[in-house]
């Protein structure tokens, strides 16, 4: 054995790795999820809480709010059958929709999206037609389990996301949640009240305004919160830098909490309340809560890719706002596919 280690010569087996290794490489593969997904949440949750409110306006509204109630049911079946269009457009096979729908898994946020939007789009379907055909009383009765699931429609997008290995989309889960449900009730009530304009129904246009403000300041200090959050685990970068800062931050935070705000918290002191202001607080509204799908989907995406942000999330602590144990598996980041 001497003899061999003294006459053996280097060779090529000795010299070191010259090639490409994986430091620096992502531990993570980015999700498929694009614009259609995007849409596909902005729509969900925007339907979601419309029916929600059409429902209130039915149940207790009195008579001046039975158009509304009408108009609410019209704006929840359009999203519930442009948003599985467009999902199902994304998932690029259909029969992934049909096998999703073979199995029910409680601990998946998945397997229940998947019910949720199915029973929405039913029940919604159904209280659609009953209105239309003059069913009132099924129409009553039905619209209740549609706006259980509008609000499901509203906030489970958070939860699917929340529970993939993306930093950005892990990191605050509870607080993602409130941000897309708050910006959904703001966006159901903004289009709604957009309808009460045109209609003629100042009134009931108002009160869906002051509606959309409380909805825009739980999102913008849901927003403030999160970049807290964002920043103790280090994955902030992605949502604050570059061009998605910009959406994130002007499009998503300013326009689509901040202008509403302003807008119809001058309303709300006027005697005579500004149509105008109105139209454009709506208008900032729904401009902003698609700014917020898409700045989430993609800084969530740019978050996957970056491998420090992964390794130094996976060993930061769980803190006081967010006490989820984190177990995070590099392989399991893009197996999620959103129904």
């Amino acid at each position: 054995m001497q003899q061999d280690l003294q006459t053996h010569k280097p060779g090529a087996a000795d010299r070191p790795y010259q090639g490409v290794g994986y430091y620096g490489q992502p531990a993570l593969k980015a999700s498929p999820f694009g614009w259609k997904t995007s849409g596909y949440i902005f729509l969900a949750g925007m339907s979601g809480s419309a029916q929600i409110l059409g429902t209130a306006a039915d149940l207790f509204g009195g008579p001046g709010m039975e158009k509304t109630a009408r108009n609410a049911r019209h704006v929840a079946m359009i999203g519930a059958t442009l948003g599985p269009l467009l999902l199902i457009g994304d998932l690029h096979t259909p029969s992934r929709w049909y096998n999703m729908l073979r199995i029910f898994r409680r601990t998946s946020p998945m397997s229940i999206g998947s019910y949720i939007l199915s029973g929405f789009g039913a029940f919604s379907a159904v209280t659609a037609a009953a209105d239309w055909i003059g069913m009132k009383r099924v129409a009553r009765v039905t619209q209740v389990p549609a706006a259980l699931a509008g609000a499901g429609m509203s906030v489970y997008t958070a939860a699917l996301l929340s529970s993939t290995s993306t930093p950005l989309w892990a990191a605050a889960p509870r607080l993602l949640a409130v941000r897309f449900g708050s910006s959904a009730m703001a966006c159901g009530a903004a289009a709604l009240s957009l309808g009460e304009r045109i209609d003629g129904r100042p009134g009931n246009a108002e009160r869906l305004d002051r509606v959309a403000m409380v909805a825009s300041a739980v999102d913008l200090a849901a927003s403030l919160a999160s970049r807290r959050e964002y920043e103790a685990d280090h994955v902030a970068a992605p949502l604050e830098q570059g061009a998605l800062g910009a959406v994130h931050k002007i499009g998503a935070i300013a326009v689509g909490a901040g202008i509403p705000l302003v807008c119809h918290a001058i309303n709300a002191g006027r005697r005579r309340p500004s149509a105008a202001l109105s139209v454009l607080g709506s208008l900032a509204v729904l401009a902003g809560g698609m700014a917020l799908r898409t700045a989430i989907l993609r800084a969530g995406n740019r978050s996957a890719e970056r491998p420090a942000d992964y390794f130094r999330f996976a060993r930061t602590p769980p803190n006081t706002l967010n006490e989820r144990k984190r177990t995070l598996l590099p392989d399991t980041a893009a197996r999620r596919v959103l129904p």
